[in-house]
């Protein structure tokens, strides 16, 4: 898939596990490592809106875009 979720480095640099997130933004900690191992077809904004301000951090260092050579 060429949208690349940055979850796990996102929270390296903030030094902050999964469990703590969960818990600050009230999603369970399956759903966020659903999202961190980019295993979701989806994401609502509310989930990300609350996320970002968890995180101090805009969508886009959570999400990038990696085009996909193979796709044509």
């Amino acid at each position: 898939m060429p949208i690349v979720v940055n979850l796990d480095v996102v929270l390296a640099r903030r030094k902050m596990k999964l469990r703590e997130l969960s818990a600050a933004v009230g999603i369970s900690e399956q759903n966020l490592s659903l999202l961190k191992t980019g295993k979701v077809r989806g994401v609502r904004f509310a989930t990300l809106e609350k996320i970002c301000a968890v995180l101090e951090c805009q969508p886009g260092d959570l999400l990038a875009y990696e085009k996909d050579e193979t796709r044509k």
